[in-house]
C-alpha cells in the first residue's frame, strides 16, 4: 500500500489543510455557506444540510431542493455510521403496466417519472435527529442566493443552452431559466425567487410552532412542504396534467434511517449506502480488487485500467441483476459483500482481454445466509449505440467538523426532465427515470417502491476511527470515479487533491441506469490527458474507446476529505472538473 507512482501528479489546486474543521462542496458559494455555520456553532450536520440546500439553488440543472439527498453520517459520541436514504418512493398509483400500457414502456420525461421529493426529509430528520440549529438558520444562506441571486458560472450556463428546449417546453421552466427569452450568460445574476418564497414558507411554520420545542419546530416545516401550501400546488399541477401525486402520497411519505453496508480493504473500512442505490457497487469492487497486487501493476497503467474495469464490469452486472428496494426484492447483500463470492467471481476476471460487454452476473445467494423468497428472471439487455443524451446530474458535498462529525452527501435530481411546479420554483424528483418497466427487473416500478439510485455518498474509518469522506456526481461514473480516487489515496499515495485530479476512465459497458437505459458493450471512455500509448494499449486489449476532453465534467467531480489520524489534520480536495471548492480552518 501507499506506493507513490513512478512520477506523482501535479495538482492545479493546493491541498487544503486545517486542525478545526473541513468543508468540499460542487460550489464555492454552498462550501461558504456550510463554513459560516460553523462558524456560527453548528456542527457538520447543521452545516450539512446549510451547504446541501444551498447546491439546490447553485445547479438547478443539476440539484432539486425537492429532489434526492442520500447522506451516510458518522456520529462522533456514538462512534456509529448510520446512513439516511433521502429517496423517493413512486406514488401509489403508478405502476409498470401503465407505462406497458400508455408510454410503450419508456419512462418519458415530465411529471409521470416523478416520485416522492425526497431531499426537505432528509435535511429536516438530518437536523431534528443530529443537528443543533433551526431549519431558518440553516436555509438563511439558499434563501439569499434565490431572493438576490448569484452570478451563473459558465457549466449552469452550458447546461442550460443545451437544453434549452425541454426548458422552453414548459411555461413555468422557461420564466426561470430562459430570462429574457434566452439562456443566462456567464456573470448574469440568477435568480429564483419563487423557490426563495417555498423555502420562507417553511421557515415560516416553522417560526410560528417554535414555542412548542425544537422537535416540533422542525415537523412543522416539514409539515409546510408536506401538507401544507406546497403540497397543494403540487398536487394539483399533478391533478390538472394526468400525474400520479396525491396528497396522501405526500403526507405518508417519510425518509428512512438505515444502516450502512460496509467491508474492509487492507485497513480500511468502507462504508456506503444500501441496494436501494449502487452505493454497494463500491465496497464490492473493493473486494474483488483486494486479492491483486494493484500497486505492482503501477497506477493508471494500461494493465491496471484494464483490471479495474473488468472489475467493475463484473460488478456491474451484480447491480443490473440483484439491486432494488430490498423492501421489495430479495437482495442478498451478505453474499454480494462476501469475500468468498469476492474470490469466486474474481476467477472469472480476464487478464488479457476485454469482456466485449457485460458479463453473466454471479451467483451471491450461495454465500448468503438467507434464500429467496422468490427469483426474478429479466431479459438480457439490447445494445444501443446510439448517443443519447447523458444524465450526469448530482452533486456532492462533504463536512467534519471540530467534534469529529463527518457528514458525507449526494443530492441530486435536475431540472431538465421535469417542469417546475407553478409558484413554487420546484422541481419534483424525476428520479423514476432510475426505474425499470421490465416487471422482472429488479428495480421495476411498482407502487411505493423506491427507484434504484445513482448518487451514493462515502466514509471511510480506519482503527474505528474516521479517515475519510469522498463522494461525487456523474451518474454510473460516480463508483467509478471514487474507486479511483480512494486508490489513487490508499494504494498510490497520493494526496488528496492529486486524487481527485488524476485523469480518469469509465466503463459504459452496462445498462445506463436511467431511462431508456443505453448499453453500450465494452466501451470505455478515457480522459484525452492520459497517454496514447495507455490509450493504444487499451485499444488492442479489446476495449472500445471513447475520448472524453481532459478534465471534463462528464467524469465526475471528485470531492474529499481525509482526516490524519495521527496528527489530526484535516486535508479537503475539490475536483477542479466542475465548480467544486474546498475550505478549511
Amino acid at each position: 500500500m501507499h506506493q507513490q507512482p513512478h512520477s506523482a501528479p501535479s495538482s492545479h489546486r493546493p491541498l487544503l489543510m486545517g486542525t478545526h474543521q473541513a468543508v468540499s462542496t460542487g460550489h464555492y458559494l454552498a462550501t461558504l455557506a456550510a463554513m459560516r455555520i460553523l462558524d456560527r456553532g453548528g456542527n457538520a450536520f447543521d452545516a450539512g444540510v446549510a451547504g446541501g440546500l444551498c447546491l439546490g439553488v447553485l445547479y438547478p440543472e443539476f440539484v432539486s431542493v425537492a429532489g434526492v439527498a442520500p447522506i451516510i453520517l458518522y456520529l462522533a459520541d456514538r462512534q456509529e455510521v448510520t446512513t439516511i436514504s433521502g429517496l423517493g418512493r413512486w406514488p401509489r398509483r403508478a405502476s409498470a403496466q401503465y407505462f406497458l400500457d400508455h408510454c410503450g414502456g419508456d419512462i418519458p420525461p415530465g411529471i409521470l417519472r416523478t416520485v416522492m421529493p425526497a431531499a426537505p426529509d432528509a435535511w429536516i430528520t438530518t437536523l431534528e435527529l443530529y443537528g443543533t440549529m433551526s431549519f431558518a438558520d440553516v436555509a438563511e444562506g439558499a434563501i439569499t442566493l434565490c431572493e438576490d441571486g448569484f452570478p451563473a458560472h459558465p457549466l449552469l450556463c452550458e447546461l442550460i443552452t443545451e437544453h434549452a428546449s425541454e426548458y422552453a417546453s414548459w411555461e413555468s421552466s422557461a420564466a426561470i431559466f430562459l430570462p429574457n427569452g434566452r439562456p443566462p450568460r456567464p456573470g448574469e445574476v440568477f435568480y429564483q425567487k419563487d423557490l426563495g418564497r417555498s423555502l420562507r414558507l417553511m421557515v415560516a411554520a416553522e417560526r410560528a410552532t417554535r414555542g412548542s420545542g425544537r422537535a416540533a419546530a422542525l415537523n412543522a416545516a416539514r409539515q409546510a412542504f408536506y401538507r401544507g401550501e406546497i403540497a397543494d400546488a403540487i398536487v394539483r399541477y399533478h391533478q390538472a396534467n394526468g400525474g400520479f401525486l396525491t396528497h396522501a402520497d405526500l403526507a405518508e411519505f417519510r425518509v428512512k434511517v438505515e444502516p450502512p453496508v460496509s467491508t474492509r480493504f487492507h485497513e480500511y473500512d468502507v462504508y456506503a449506502c444500501g441496494p436501494w442505490c449502487q452505493g454497494p457497487v463500491l465496497p464490492q469492487v473493493l473486494n474483488l480488487l483486494e486479492g491483486i497486487d494493484l500497486a505492482g501493476l503501477q497506477h493508471n497503467s494500461p494493465v491496471y485500467i484494464h483490471v479495474l474495469t473488468e472489475a467493475l464490469k463484473l460488478v456491474y452486472a451484480d447491480r443490473e441483476r440483484y439491486y432494488g428496494d430490498p423492501e421489495f426484492v430479495d437482495v442478498p447483500m451478505d453474499g454480494l459483500l462476501s469475500k468468498a463470492y469476492a474470490k469466486e467471481r474474481r476467477q472469472t476476471l480476464e487478464r488479457e482481454q476485454a469482456y466485449p460487454e457485460m458479463p453473466p452476473h454471479g451467483n451471491p445467494w450461495a454465500f448468503s445466509q438467507k434464500k429467496p423468497a422468490w427469483e426474478t428472471v429479466s431479459r438480457a439487455p439490447q445494445a444501443s449505440e446510439a448517443v443519447g443524451p447523458e444524465s450526469l446530474d448530482t452533486t456532492y458535498l462533504c463536512v467534519v467538523d471540530r467534534f469529529g462529525n463527518v457528514f458525507s452527501a449526494t443530492p441530486s435530481d435536475g431540472s431538465t426532465a421535469t417542469p417546475i411546479i407553478p409558484g413554487t420554483g420546484l422541481t419534483i424528483s424525476s428520479r423514476g427515470s432510475q426505474s425499470w418497466t421490465d416487471p422482472a427487473h429488479a428495480s421495476s416500478i411498482q407502487p411505493w417502491k423506491r427507484p434504484r439510485l445513482t448518487p451514493n455518498p462515502a466514509l471511510v474509518l480506519k482503527d474505528g476511527k474516521p479517515c475519510m469522506a469522498f463522494g461525487t456526481p456523474g451518474g454510473d461514473v460516480q463508483c467509478q470515479a471514487m474507486l479511483q480516487a480512494f486508490l489513487n489515496m490508499v494504494t498510490f499515495g497520493l494526496d488528496a487533491q492529486q486524487a481527485v485530479e488524476a485523469p480518469r476512465f469509465a466503463s459504459a459497458s452496462f445498462p445506463n441506469s436511467f431511462a431508456p437505459h443505453e448499453y453500450r458493450p465494452g466501451r470505455l471512455n478515457v480522459e484525452e490527458n492520459l497517454p496514447a500509448e495507455v490509450r493504444a494499449d487499451l485499444a488492442a486489449k479489446g476495449h472500445k474507446l471513447y475520448l472524453w476532453p481532459e478534465r471534463t465534467w462528464r467524469a465526475g467531480a471528485v470531492c474529499a476529505i481525509v482526516i490524519d489520524q495521527h496528527t489530526g489534520v484535516l486535508k479537503a480536495a475539490a475536483d477542479p472538473r466542475r465548480q467544486n471548492y474546498a475550505l478549511t480552518w
